[in-house]
């Protein structure tokens, strides 16, 4: 019997963290009886009807005699747990090998929900006083000891049957063994869920802003992963040479033959002694500051003072790799920490990295050319331009869709990081921007907290110390390119990309007093919507000739009361496409349909004006969320089993990259200058 057939049916477990050789082992000691399936119990050694939770179970006792080489006399199935009168039974539990009576170790599969096994599982190993708890569902593994009855230290992993939770703690860690172990990928977690987990167990009642201290540390794991960069480079070539003299060896089995006895010991760890724990990562913590200057103050410390709470979010933390992921696995995390009630007033939401991706493909930058996002939240665009841009540096020209990566850039590759810019009002927002363009463009970053808006009141900045240590520098890069630096207007940008906040009006005249689009038959309008102005105020940022994509409310093409405003844009520039976004693509906050515009600045050498012109027009109908906003993922056809990228990162599934390759053929066909 095929048990990942019968697994995949019941859409509630899954056997992604079992070995191929464990699922044969199981599949052999099935038996079939008038039509019914049963499997012998590997501890009860009983008959017992094959159902998915069973499966799981079975499986999970192979792991613990195979792969932790567990006695059988130490493991009971459905242990009675005893709560005052009521008493319930634990799924597997692992005695302590000195008496063979006490519990060492709970494992719950029932509650195939995280949220739900988790309480289960505590409530069993608290009443059993066990040390150790486990809980899986096949799909995802969680490891923990259990310091009190309130607080469970996530481990990378339990202890064998010969090891201790020290030597767990206190293994020998390299970049290797994080490759091996990220639980991103060994458990299909994203980092957004590691992050609510650990509001959850600690940080909710901590008397911190969760936002920076999560903030900090991901700040400080990201240099620690960074400190490792040469041995990644040293792991990716010695991956390729192993496997191409063994090309039938699975990943696993190729990174498992790297030696890694040289590599540095990552310090991003949790240890046995949670005082020790909190010195090396407060001295990682300083180091990161120093290295990526202008984030945090330097005299900024982690504000978690509790030894135990600290001990627990590195925990969390510890085996998830950031670097090779793609930027929406740390994006996702920082949009969750953002104050959301604050940006969703403004009608301000990250935008998803496959929006962004089309767009900057369909935008095809150039080694020469100069970028901003005038609203650059995380700076999406930006961090993407810069792949695109590097791509094509590396690859004679040739760009494709690219990762967050701890590699080593080239001269070039340096260069370009100062032509790209960002600005944004929200503080926190553009601290998340500068950290991820900071820590991708090498140390350097062109991203501003500043009112792209209020461009009059810019030069009041300057006399903020605290601002010009920290944005003085950038500031006046940008200054460079504007076409009179007294008056910052008009600027001589090749590109803008933008998702402007587009809820909430603007009703401060002294502002919307310079915009033309804010006068309707001469008279200035009392009120006007935000998205409308960063559609003027980015066409002033590009030179003649220059190219902007802008994502807009639908309603900007469509409504009568709008057609000044298509009228405006027409004057000045040229419309070059029109991709309508899926009505998922926001959710879950907000199901506002939306469409990206793509115009490019009249300019009588490149791009002359026209009055008629072919357009290129095309619909996203699979945005990769559903109805609910969840993410929807490539699966492999004959296994059913979700497929992941070269970096081993769950694929969403999504027809903005055909929309993108079927606009760069038509840019050809109609010989567009950006294309050529």
């Amino acid at each position: 019997m095929q048990i990942s057939e019968l697994i995949k049916s019941s859409g509630k477990y899954d056997l992604t963290v079992f070995s191929e050789e464990s699922i044969d082992r199981i599949e052999e000691n099935i038996l079939e009886d008038k039509g019914k399936f049963f499997i012998k119990c590997l501890v009860r050694e009983r008959d017992i009807q094959v159902k998915p939770e069973e499966i799981v179970r079975q499986l999970m006792i192979d792991k613990l005699i195979n792969e932790y080489n567990y006695p059988k006399d130490l493991l009971r199935v459905e242990h009675t747990v005893t709560f005052g009168k009521e008493k319930k039974s634990a799924d597997i539990v692992i005695l302590n090998k000195a008496d063979k009576t006490s519990v060492y170790c709970v494992l719950e599969i029932k509650k195939y929900n995280l949220k739900e096994g988790k309480e289960q599982l505590k409530s069993y190993t608290n009443a059993t006083g066990a040390p150790l708890a486990v809980w899986t569902n096949g799909t995802e593994i969680d490891f923990y000891e259990r310091l009190d009855p309130n607080y469970f230290e996530p481990l990378s992993d339990i202890p064998k049957a010969n090891e201790t939770i020290d030597d767990v703690k206190n293994e020998r860690f390299t970049y290797l063994g994080l490759m091996q172990k990220d639980r991103l990928l060994e458990e299909r977690k994203s980092l957004k869920a590691l992050i609510q987990e650990i509001e959850d167990e600690v940080l909710a009642n901590a008397g911190v802003d969760v936002f920076e201290e999560v903030f900090k540390l991901i700040f400080t794991k990201l240099y620690d992963e960074m400190e490792s960069s040469e041995d990644r480079v040293s792991i990716e070539r010695d991956f390729k040479r192993i496997k191409k003299d063994n090309p039938d060896l699975t990943d696993k089995e190729v990174l498992d033959k790297i030696d890694n006895s040289d590599f540095r010991k990552l310090e991003f760890r949790s240890r046995g002694d949670a005082y020790h724990t909190k010195e090396v990562i407060n001295e990682l913590f300083k180091k990161a500051k120093n290295k990526w200057q202008g984030i945090f103050d330097q005299g900024e410390p982690l504000r978690i003072t509790d030894v135990n709470h600290l001990q627990i979010c590195v925990g969390f933390l510890q085996n998830v790799k950031l670097f090779n992921s793609n930027l929406q696995v740390i994006d996702e995390a920082f949009e969750y920490l953002v104050n959301k009630s604050a940006k969703g007033e403004k009608g301000q939401y990250f935008t998803p990295r496959n929006v962004i991706d089309m767009c900057v493909y369909m935008m095809n930058p150039k080694p020469s050319e100069y970028m901003i996002d005038t609203a650059c939240g995380s700076c999406g665009f930006t961090v993407h331009t810069l792949f695109n841009v590097w791509n094509k540096l590396q690859n004679q020209g040739k760009a494709n869709f690219h990762n967050f990566s701890n590699q080593k850039l080239t001269q070039e590759q340096k260069d370009y990081v100062v032509k790209v810019f960002g600005i944004d009002f929200d503080e926190k927002s553009v601290r998340v921007a500068r950290t991820l363009n900071m820590i991708a463009g090498d140390g350097r970053t062109n991203v501003l907290h500043l009112n792209t808006l209020d461009y009059t009141r810019w030069e009041e900045k300057i006399k903020d110390s605290e601002w010009g240590r920290t944005y003085l520098e950038g500031f006046y890069r940008l200054l460079d390119l504007a076409k009179d630096r007294k008056n910052p207007k008009e600027f001589n940008f090749d590109m803008v990309m933008a998702n402007p906040p587009f809820a909430g009006d603007i009703k401060d005249g002294r502002l919307i007093s310079d915009y033309n689009v804010a006068f309707n038959k001469g008279k200035k309008v009392n009120k006007i919507s935000r998205d409308i102005l960063f559609i003027e105020r980015n066409l002033d940022f590009l030179k003649d000739g220059g190219r902007m994509a802008i994502v807009l409310p639908q309603g900007r093409f469509n409504n009568t009361s709008d057609e000044r405003i298509r009228e405006f844009v027409m004057e000045k520039a040229r419309l070059i496409a029109v991709v309508g976004l899926d009505g998922n693509t926001f959710k879950p906050h907000t199901g506002t349909k939306t469409s990206v515009l793509f115009v490019q600045k009249w300019d009588d050498k490149i791009n002359p004006k026209v009055e008629d012109y072919p357009v290129f027009m095309a619909v996203s109908e699979n945005s990769g969320k559903d109805n609910s906003g969840e993410e929807i993922y490539e699966v492999d056809e004959k296994t059913g089993e979700r497929k992941v990228d070269e970096h081993n990162h769950l694929m969403q599934k999504h027809d903005l990259d055909d929309i993108a390759f079927a606009f760069e053929k038509w840019a050809k066909e109609n010989k567009l200058s950006f294309w050529k």
